[in-house]
């Protein structure tokens, strides 16, 4: 069953086409009907106006001398081979013929009829004889000088071989006609099934995709450079990048699953080990080790629900900033304070300076940028081998006086070439062997853009990474501008 695409086709253009073809060859066949009947028409026409010299003068009451000179004019008629002659008396009848036969009197003269009551004195006929032969003549009324009906000649030519050459190019036509629109179907149909084809693979090669084998992209081919090959690529391109996502996913869920698990089965073991205080075999200082334990791994595990929960309300667009006016310079040095202790712990050093300038305040939300200064920091340090450096500064100068930056470098492993365009994106992560949910980076970044900020990142592998943080500073009316809309990650 012709179905889609061909079938459109075939109803609107390829009908219209077929229309268009069928209506030029019936005005042509007609142009060429009325061409052949024209010359014919032309021809005895031409014929007929030399009776105006030749019977001239005729008085009624000498029908003798009327059929004399109209024996002469036969007998003289120089288009014998054309057509034929008659002479026809005052009231109609047929008394002279070129042939010399005298047709049947049931044989209807329409036109002397015609042509009698006619005040040009002449009219035209074509139909078909009692013979069955087409046939088409024109008579010319013959008057004297009293205006008085003497006679009439009557010019009569076969239209039989006309007919047939009527019949012979109009064959021509309709097989040239016919020849066109079997062109017309074959390359119309060629080129449908030249779009179908791609079109109708590419549909199972998606189909295919959408049940997660993302493999039928491989089987996804195009000849052509055209619309239907881009889209082709295009789709090809889609399913490596959902084979991409589809992978960064799974390892962003098995990255999870071993997040959580790490902290519960740290909280769950101290937990039984501490059962044992009730009987009295366990000490104070294993007590408050494992207590400490407990509360380290119970904070570490809200982080990484928190992260997730944060990466769902972006993902849906429901993340909303409870913005203020704040002193972004006193959130940054809370956050170094914090991380101080571990720093000192992993044996990294992070050196800040305290600066005591005043620096204008940003419009944004407290607790969601402390959040962006504890993951590119957590970052840094995760990142830096014992031993390393880890810097941090805030900048701000008069050159620049609308945006405030906070810089962080580290001497850690660096990120490499190939994976630092990415590093934003939701579900990657570059370096494997670093525990992280891979998430925190796109959190981060999305939580600058709703601050109309900028987080970039420079890196080489081997040589460290830095980090920085752009923040256009508070102006009058902020806080009526309207939160740059979420964009899903």
């Amino acid at each position: 069953m012709i179905k889609g695409i061909t079938k459109r086709w075939m109803l609107n253009t390829l009908s219209v086409m077929l229309s268009i073809i069928v209506l030029i060859v019936v005005i042509l066949i007609l142009l060429i009907s009325n061409l052949f009947t024209s010359q014919i028409q032309q021809d005895l026409h031409s014929a007929s106006n030399e009776l105006s010299i030749v019977f001239s003068g005729f008085r009624a009451d000498n029908p003798t001398y009327f059929t004399s000179t109209a024996r002469d004019y036969i007998e003289n008629f120089d288009k014998k081979e054309q057509m034929g002659v008659m002479v026809l008396n005052s009231s109609g009848r047929v008394i002279l013929t070129s042939t010399g036969f005298l047709p049947s009197e049931n044989e209807k003269l329409n036109d002397f009829e015609l042509a009698s009551k006619s005040s040009e004195g002449n009219a035209f006929w074509n139909g078909t004889l009692l013979s069955g032969e087409r046939a088409m003549s024109e008579t010319r009324i013959i008057r004297d000088e009293n205006n008085n009906i003497v006679g009439a000649v009557r010019y009569i030519v076969s239209m039989e071989p006309a007919h047939s050459r009527i019949v012979l190019f109009s064959t021509i036509i309709i097989v040239v006609g016919v020849a066109i629109i079997a062109m017309v179907i074959l390359s119309g149909l060629a080129f449908i099934r030249s779009i179908v084809k791609p079109i109708r693979r590419l549909s199972d090669a998606a189909a295919q995709i959408a049940q997660g084998d993302f493999s039928a992209s491989e089987k996804i081919e195009h000849k052509y450079n055209d619309e239907i090959g881009d889209l082709c690529d295009a789709v090809s391109d889609m399913a490596k990048d959902l084979q991409t996502t589809e992978q960064m996913k799974n390892d962003f869920i098995s990255r999870v699953s071993h997040e959580l698990r790490t902290p519960l089965t740290a909280i769950k073991g101290w937990a039984e080990t501490m059962q044992l205080s009730e009987r009295g075999t366990l000490d104070r200082r294993t007590f408050d080790r494992g207590m400490s334990v407990i509360i380290k791994e119970s904070s570490r595990l809200t982080g990484i629900v928190e992260e997730l929960l944060d990466f769902g309300r972006i993902q849906s667009g429901r993340m909303v900033l409870m913005k203020e006016k704040i002193d972004i310079l006193a959130e940054f040095d809370e956050t170094v304070y914090m991380l101080k202790e571990r720093a000192v712990e992993d044996g990294i050093h992070l050196l800040y300076d305290d600066s005591d300038a005043i620096l204008p305040p940003v419009y944004g939300d407290r607790n969601r940028l402390r959040q962006v200064f504890l993951n590119i920091l957590d970052n840094a340090l995760k990142y830096t081998p014992k031993g390393g450096v880890v810097a941090a500064q805030v900048l701000y100068s008069d050159d620049e006086p609308d945006v405030i930056r906070i810089v962080v470098t580290d001497s850690g492993c660096g990120i490499p070439a190939e994976d630092l365009p990415r590093v934003k994106e939701k579900f990657y992560k570059a370096n494997q062997t670093v525990g992280g949910s891979g998430i925190g980076l796109a959190v981060a970044d999305e939580i600058m853009n709703l601050h109309n900020g900028k987080l970039t990142i420079e890196s080489g592998e081997g040589v460290g990474t830095t980090v920085t943080l752009t923040f256009p500073v508070y102006k009058e009316g902020d806080e009526n501008e309207a939160q740059p809309e979420t964009v899903k990650l």
